[in-house]
């Protein structure tokens, strides 16, 4: 009976050990910082705006920044989420239809893109942690009451795929905003930046 329990005890020790060098192989929880950013003389700033444009033209315009903590693997959602910030909308012909805050209430999906590095601007919203190309999906929650998601994208130019772009796209209860607005050289908009927060 002893040699039993001694062996039982050792296949379960095995057990815990090879879930452990699995865990560690699917890697670590990824915390990242999300913003839309404003570029100005060179420098990275918090504060951006960005904008996408539904089927018949009207827009959603977007400031925000906040954190999100992605599940260890790259699948699967998160409650823990923070952040927001402000939304307007417009009619096809760029009357305003509404405006307000909205709040981030979860993250749908983060998936890291290649070509992590440093843009040639000078990071002033966290510069001591790493940048990094990526997508992330978020649940929102405008302060109308209506609920949708918000797609931030980033891109390093030169080092990600063709198929990345930069910028947001985002739904508004039934309407989806789903054409990103091109960020152009030296208009101050649609451009976003992650971090990798240590």
């Amino acid at each position: 009976m002893n040699l039993d329990r001694r062996w039982f005890s050792g296949i379960a020790v095995l057990l815990f050990s090879n879930l452990a060098s699995v865990s560690v192989a699917f890697g670590q929880a990824a915390h990242v910082r999300w913003d839309i950013v404003s570029v100005q003389g060179g420098n990275f700033l918090p504060g951006g705006v960005a904008a996408a444009v539904a089927d018949d033209g009207s827009k959603i315009v977007l400031t925000g920044s906040g954190t999100f903590v992605a599940p260890a693997g790259g699948d699967g959602t998160s409650s823990a989420a923070t952040g927001g910030g402000t939304w307007q909308t417009f009619s096809s012909s760029n009357v305003p239809t509404g405006s307000g805050t909205y709040e981030v209430t979860g993250l749908v999906r983060w998936d890291e893109a290649p070509g992590r590095g440093v843009r040639p601007q000078t990071d002033l919203i966290d510069p001591s942690d790493p940048q990094s190309p990526g997508l992330a999906i978020l649940r929102i929650e405008y302060s109308d009451g209506s609920h949708g998601i918000l797609v931030v994208s980033c891109i390093f130019a030169r080092f990600d795929p063709a198929a990345i772009f930069e910028g947001i796209t985002a739904s508004k209860g039934f309407v989806d905003y789903w054409n990103r607005v091109h960020s152009v050289p030296g208009v101050d908009a649609n451009r976003t930046l992650f971090h990798i927060l240590h």
